[in-house]
């Protein structure tokens, strides 16, 4: 993960972004990334979305990609280790739902 995120900062600064890459950017950028992805499935039946084609699974992995480098170089920006944030946040998950109660969907 550490060299991931060395990548993709090093990346921004030898194109000189970083001055574009500030958290209000960057927040919107990975929601229209986000949109992005959602719309590969759009009108989509759900049969349908679980059984992609081989150029539908590229298209919506290059929107993961995406979304995946938006959210880490903003974690990298607010200066938030990524994966201390995940870790606490499926420990937090799993306190709000914990197994065996169902889906937790009511």
């Amino acid at each position: 993960m550490k060299e991931l995120n060395k990548s993709i900062r090093s990346f921004a600064e030898e194109r000189g972004w970083e001055q574009y890459h500030t958290p209000k950017n960057l927040s919107m950028a990975l929601a229209v990334e986000a949109a992005e992805l959602m719309e590969i499935f759009q009108w989509m039946t759900p049969g349908e979305c679980m059984n992609l084609t081989a150029q539908q699974k590229v298209h919506a992995g290059e929107e993961l990609a995406d979304i995946t480098i938006y959210a880490l170089r903003l974690f990298d920006v607010l200066g938030i280790d990524p994966e201390s944030a995940v870790v606490d946040k499926i420990g937090k998950n799993g306190r709000k739902y914990p197994s065996g109660k169902g889906s937790g969907v009511e």
